[in-house]
């Protein structure tokens, strides 16, 4: 029996992300692109059929095979990176088996597709010293600089998602039990250790703050504003850094994701246990947390070839 057409199974599809899973609506837009853009290609290609080409919509998933989904992945090769072709995959796959789980179909035709294998990153990271002179550098005599210092002191000594730092709220800061309370992947909360220097940062802005504008009223509102005492984004935050790094004088181009990459690298290099991070940074599986391990082994490694007398 063939499945309704593609546009009505997407929208469901996509639906249930934000319902059922809590994705972002971030993420469900990639997902619809990416499925579109799936569609699209089918529906232009010969085996699809006259009748087929006309619009991406009015294919049905029931058309689709492992062989035309290998087909788009080879049309992918050499115009995406290998990390962008395996996302893709992901999303279809997705798409597939929730067709499979409604009974709309009854297999999942990228299954058995296998995953283009990827090259092995190390995360892009700061030494403990460029952190520290990173941090050090950002002055403190103006409510901005104030403010940078506690956004970036926050986000080294918990370790969160820039996301999740611009959606913290100021009853979100535990001060006495010096904990932080964030909103993960899927609206998953944790509670997050915070270091004194961060909490002080932090009290030092939302001081000068209220001197300043009078922010009692907001004290329970976003805990990092803009110029216009509107919540701090993402993007702005990541074009604060990138000043930052530029005026110190940085080797190490970093973005905010980097500082969290810093975070875990340095835990790790310390001692710390590999399943305590996991829970620290909220990762779902322990092998995306295992990745920053290579980075204390190649550092290792390194300490060693340059030290042992007989290697």
């Amino acid at each position: 029996m063939e499945s309704p057409p593609a546009k009505s199974l997407i929208g469901l599809f996509l639906e249930s992300l934000g319902a059922e899973k809590g994705y972002s609506d971030q993420t469900i837009r990639a997902y619809r692109r990416d499925l579109e853009a799936f569609f699209s290609f089918i529906a232009q290609s010969p085996a699809a059929g006259e009748g087929c080409k006309k619009s991406a919509h009015t294919v049905s998933p029931s058309q689709i095979d492992g062989i035309r989904i290998r087909s788009y992945l080879g049309f992918l090769h050499g115009r995406n990176k290998k990390t962008t072709i395996a996302r893709k995959l992901s999303a279809i796959r997705s798409f597939f088996r929730f067709l499979v789980k409604r009974g709309l179909l009854s297999e999942n035709p990228a299954e058995l597709v296998l995953t283009p294998k990827q090259d092995k990153t190390i995360p892009v990271y700061l030494s403990v010293d460029e952190m520290f002179r990173l941090l050090d550098s950002i002055q403190t005599d103006t409510l901005l600089g104030l403010r940078n210092r506690a956004i970036f002191e926050t986000l080294y000594s918990s370790g969160i998602r820039v996301s999740e730092l611009a959606g913290l709220n100021c009853s979100h800061v535990d001060f006495a039990g010096a904990v932080v309370r964030v909103l993960g992947k899927g609206n998953k909360q944790r509670i997050i250790p915070i270091g004194q220097k961060a909490l002080e940062a932090i009290k030092a802005y939302r001081e000068q703050l209220n001197r300043q504008i009078g922010a009692a009223a907001l004290k329970d509102g976003a805990l990092f504003l803009n110029k216009y005492n509107k919540r701090l984004t993402v993007r702005s935050i990541a074009r604060i850094l990138r000043n930052l790094v530029d005026a110190v004088g940085l080797l190490t181009t970093v973005s905010p994701h980097g500082i969290r990459h810093s975070f875990a690298t340095h835990m790790l290099d310390a001692g710390a246990d590999l399943r305590v991070v996991q829970e620290l940074l909220g990762h779902k599986s322990l092998s995306t947390t295992q990745k920053y391990t290579h980075v204390s082994i190649d550092r290792l490694m390194e300490t060693y070839d340059k030290a042992h007398p007989r290697k």
